[in-house]
């Protein structure tokens, strides 16, 4: 992707989740404007990602910048294997600049805290305009939240996915949400049925041995399986679509019944997995609602509307409310802990060898594909974390590097918020835990487990997530014990006899003294 020799009047910088073709800036081709994109060591080791993520936003990006190229623009392209590449985004940029002598220098602002005060910093220093602008891509601004919520003491997420339904008439009849209802996650509960064979996920099958070749050859260090010759994910705006359109045909009419359903035997069931095509901006998540409420238009009621508003609520609601809560509590969110968990990650997150049947299926799975569903994530690996007490900086940065569409503003609430309970009840209104009667009620894992998951009373034998559970409410119950929402755990917990107790609280300190045994 070699440079052209016209003056630069501008220099314009893109990172690898900035691949949105239908930004402003590329409206028109400029000539002295000149694009940067770089592969860079600060972004592959500050923390160890998956190989899939890695050579995802690596094969995207380089799809993307010649794209550009095709169209006329100006672009400099630096690999990571690149003799000049310093594997700093400043200090190359500092370089670029140098050499090309620019008028100005503009970036789209990025998502992450860090590398926005890491830009912001140095270009402070510039003796040159500087432009910071807007991705063009999210649907709420952190401000518009933080006005909306003056004077209350919760972020109630129900309350703003409402007013983003409004602002933007998704699935409304006037102020009336469509059929009368402004959420439907009762009717999206159901477990898999026996021999119910879901429809077979797409897959893409792009050959990025020669990124991987490269990677390795950095000596870059990271998590996961990949077959780099039949890459699966989309790396382009192309393939993204393809992957919306088979979303819409093959899954949309029973994801939202099954969006919460668990299964050793299939690793993608009804999801979209648009999740890296959107956090890459590869699509918006404005093109992608109104695409879901155009197929309900266009279904002639064949399309239930539990459906649609799950998967709706999940982009509208859930992602535009965690980037919000994120810039809105950031710095002082990474560091919350209000549980005081200190525990290690146990070993078997890196590699899934636990006799524990749903975190092995969850990290195997995981570990093969570079995801996992929302309920596998919070409900099996986050449930397992925060029963054990496991500290939130790990947690966060296991989830940040494991899965392909973690980025930090979505990971952290996600995990220290919704999971872990860390932020004390900014996102969650109480802890997600769960004994083994989750994991029966929604999918087959315990089916053939080494444990049992009816053993409530702390045998030799017991389901860890059963005796886990009443130790977690035990250890925090000054913090917790007054909260409306757990009340009933505490009435029952309190009901239960003393060496019934004692057997289940001995089992659990067992289990977490010899937790990597497990």
């Amino acid at each position: 992707m070699s440079e052209k020799q016209e003056q630069v009047g501008t220099v314009r910088l893109i990172l690898g989740d900035q691949l949105n073709s239908a930004h402003s800036w590329f409206e028109n081709v400029d000539e002295s404007v000149l694009y940067v994109m770089m592969e860079v060591g600060q972004e592959t080791d500050y923390v160890k990602h998956h190989i899939q993520k890695i050579l995802g936003i690596f094969a995207g990006m380089r799809a993307f910048a010649m794209a550009l190229e095709r169209d006329g623009h100006r672009v400099n392209y630096m690999q990571l294997d690149d003799g000049s590449n310093t594997q700093s985004i400043p200090e190359n940029l500092g370089k670029i600049i140098a050499e090309a002598k620019p008028k100005t220098f503009e970036y789209q602002s990025p998502d992450e805290f860090r590398l926005r005060e890491q830009i912001r910093s140095w270009a402070s220093g510039l003796e040159l305009e500087v432009n910071e602008v807007s991705s063009e891509h999210f649907m709420a601004e952190p401000d518009e939240f933080a006005a909306l919520f003056k004077g209350k003491k919760t972020y109630l997420m129900e309350t703003f996915y409402r007013s983003m339904r409004k602002k933007y008439d998704v699935l409304m009849e006037g102020e009336e949400p469509e059929g009368g209802k402004w959420n439907y996650d009762h009717s999206n509960r159901k477990k898999l049925p026996k021999d119910h064979a879901p429809n077979a996920p797409k897959l893409f099958k792009t050959d990025v041995s020669k990124i991987k070749d490269m990677i390795d050859d950095a000596g870059v260090a990271y998590i996961g399986n990949v077959d780099a010759k039949n890459y699966l994910w989309p790396i382009d705006r192309e393939q993204s679509l393809a992957l919306l359109d088979h979303f819409l045909e093959e899954c949309l009419p029973l994801f939202g019944t099954f969006q919460d359903a668990m299964t050793d035997q299939y690793w993608s069931l009804y999801h979209s997995r648009l999740s890296f095509s959107i956090n890459t901006k590869m699509l918006s998540p404005k093109e992608v609602i109104e695409a879901v409420e155009r197929a309900w238009s266009n279904s002639d009621a064949s399309l239930e509307i539990n459906q649609v508003e799950g998967f709706i609520r999940q982009i509208l609601g859930w992602r535009e409310y965690m980037r919000c809560i994120y810039w809105l509590k950031m710095p002082d969110y990474a560091e919350m802990n209000v549980l005081d968990h200190q525990r290690k990650l146990p070993t078997f997150f890196w590699d899934g060898n636990t006799k524990m049947n749903c975190v092995s299926h969850a990290v195997k799975q995981s570990l093969d594909y570079a995801y996992a569903h929302h309920i596998q994530r919070l409900m099996v690996t986050g449930n397992f974390g925060l029963l054990a007490g496991i500290h939130p900086d790990e947690m966060d940065a296991w989830y940040l590097g494991i899965y392909i569409d973690a980025f930090e503003w979505v990971e952290m609430p996600n995990t220290r918020g919704m999971s872990q309970y860390a932020d004390g009840g900014i996102v969650g209104t109480k802890p997600y835990v769960s004994s083994a009667n989750y994991m029966k009620k929604m999918g087959n894992y315990c089916d053939g487990c080494s444990y049992d998951h009816n053993d409530k009373a702390g045998g030799e034998k017991a389901c860890p997530f059963n005796v886990l559970y009443w130790d977690f409410y035990d250890r925090h119950a000054d913090k917790l014990e007054k909260n409306p929402r757990i009340g009933m755990a505490y009435r029952t917990w309190n009901k239960m006899g003393g060496d019934k107790k004692a057997k289940i609280l001995e089992r659990a300190t067992s289990y977490l003294e010899n937790i990597n045994e497990l």
